[in-house]
């Protein structure tokens, strides 16, 4: 199949204006087959750009949780620690059907499809523990969409009391037996559900569907099996997701907790001779510069979620420290219930925005240059697809967007860059392209009957309430004593700060 993007402009990082054109842009295939005059070139399909669109790379959603997108909306603002006991509840009155699974999977899919993201990189929390055939829903969901995704399962592996500090030193005994319940796999059954997942699904779709390992976070895993997950990641060529240095209290265990040995989660990971070019190291907000010196050396990629790290007041992210050091930063949306949407758009205008408060000169805040590179190349590096992602460029992968510029995010047409970060929210896609597939027009997805889906999406989590309010319930049975924990942590000395308060 050979489809023509004629008269189009094309985004080019290396142009003063952000862009060439307009040209042609040739998919022959899954690749871009040539950039420029494609006279006399015979193709299946013609898209004209009419002179007034703009073709940029797919945007890439570097960190995501597909298990909470039926949740948007349903909590409120609260630290990490005290929103997780409402996120992810193991009632097994909430454990998914493989349609339910499908079903939720699939309205992210839509919505990031429809905004302009063609890849997402899903660190997929199956509760209370993975099956096969609820592993084979989420994949069907992205293959049936058409979207790229790389899933990993986000499992933990120890109890609740080796996860966080403080807390058992004060639980109730009802709690006490609460945090030392075993979790709900084993590593071994664990490691049999990623043979599943690697065997059947990884390169499936020509290549748009692959596997990740994640380790969810170091605190929470058993060291052996964080050893297993690297070599299967070395392996097989897979991304690491893990969760680090998210919350203070997250920083609070390297004193809190004795296997940690006043080391921070990076260092310790490191001194495993874990920390890898393979690893996303998610979020690192609350990181020393000697964290960030670490993260470094290894080549790993931090991923950035500015919306979330909003929503559940963790901080903000040292982005030019990071930066100056060339490590490689990507943009996600985390889950749907802490960024509430799955739109890369209003992610890329956060990491332009919440940096300018870091109190630093504004010649060191985000420039949109910056935050589109990390938004296209940092997350085609995350996961492993470098020079294969994240520009319109002959050879690479054809997952591309139109975007209108006839629009009010474009008039007048004063600086591409600066438009794409602050202006642009999604409306202006009118097609999208995957794997050399379009799978968007006129803004709308048309890989699966979307009104169909939606009612039976309404109609499924409309079963389901009941038993989401009856876990809340549940859930606030424990919050006092997580609260008195999360409270401890606020108020001990971490050296740092990665807040913004009033004075």
């Amino acid at each position: 199949m050979r489809t023509l993007f004629s008269r189009v402009f094309v985004y080019d990082r290396d142009q003063p204006s952000g862009m060439t054109g307009p040209t042609d842009v040739l998919v022959d295939g899954q690749r871009i087959a040539l950039v420029g005059n494609s006279a006399g070139i015979a193709v299946d399909r013609t898209i004209d750009g009419g002179n007034s669109s703009l073709l940029i790379p797919g945007l890439i959603n570097a960190h995501f949780h597909s298990p909470a997108n039926h949740l948007k909306g349903s909590i409120r603002s609260l630290p990490l620690e005290l929103f997780m006991l409402y996120e992810s509840p193991s009632d097994p009155d909430l454990a998914p059907t493989p349609r339910e699974a499908y079903v939720r999977t699939m309205l992210a899919a839509l919505e990031m499809l429809e905004t302009g993201t063609t890849s997402v990189q899903d660190d997929a929390f199956l509760m209370p523990s993975p099956s096969a055939d609820i592993i084979d829903a989420v994949m069907s969901a992205y293959r049936d969409a058409g979207i790229r995704a790389t899933v990993a399962l986000d499992q933990p592996t120890l109890p609740e009391a080796e996860k966080l500090p403080y807390l058992p030193d004060f639980a109730s005994p009802e709690l006490s037996t609460r945090l030392s319940a075993a979790a709900a796999a084993t590593p071994a059954e664990l490691l049999d559900h990623y043979a599943h997942l690697i065997q059947t699904w990884h390169g499936s779709s020509g290549g748009r569907l692959r596997a990740a390992v994640s380790v969810s976070a170091p605190q929470r895993v058993h060291t052996s099996y964080f050893a297993a997950l690297d070599d299967l990641s070395r392996r097989y060529d897979l991304p690491v997701y893990a969760h680090m240095l998210e919350t203070r209290t997250q920083r609070v265990l390297a004193q809190a907790q004795d296997r940690f040995a006043g080391r921070s989660l990076v260092e310790y990971t490191a001194d495993l001779g874990l920390l890898s070019e393979r690893m996303n190291v998610i979020h690192s907000i609350w990181v020393t510069d000697h964290d960030l010196d670490l993260i470094a050396a290894s080549g790993a990629t931090i991923a950035h979620n500015p919306i979330s790290n909003l929503r559940l007041g963790s901080g903000v992210m040292p982005f030019r420290a990071a930066r100056d050091r060339g490590i490689p930063l990507a943009l996600g949306t985390d889950e749907a219930i802490c960024d509430d949407s799955v739109n890369m758009w209003g992610v890329a205008k956060m990491a332009g925005l919440i940096h300018n408060i870091s109190g630093l000169d504004s010649e060191h805040w985000p420039r949109s240059k910056e935050v589109l590179d990390a938004l296209w190349l940092g997350g085609a590096g995350a996961q492993r697809q470098a020079g294969e992602l994240g520009e319109v460029t002959e050879g690479y992968l054809a997952d591309l967007v139109l975007v209108d510029l006839h629009s009010l995010a474009f008039t007048p047409l004063n600086d591409l860059r600066e438009q794409l970060v602050y202006c642009e929210s999604g409306r202006d896609v009118t097609h999208v392209m995957v794997d050399g597939q379009v799978v968007v027009e006129g803004g709308h997805v048309t890989t699966v009957d979307r009104d169909a889906l939606l009612a039976e999406a309404r109609e499924i989590f409309e079963r389901k309430g009941a038993a989401i309010r009856r876990a809340g319930i549940d859930a606030d049975r424990w919050f006092p004593e997580y609260q008195r924990m999360v409270r401890k942590a606020a108020a001990t000395d971490v050296g740092m700060n990665r807040t913004v308060g009033m004075a």
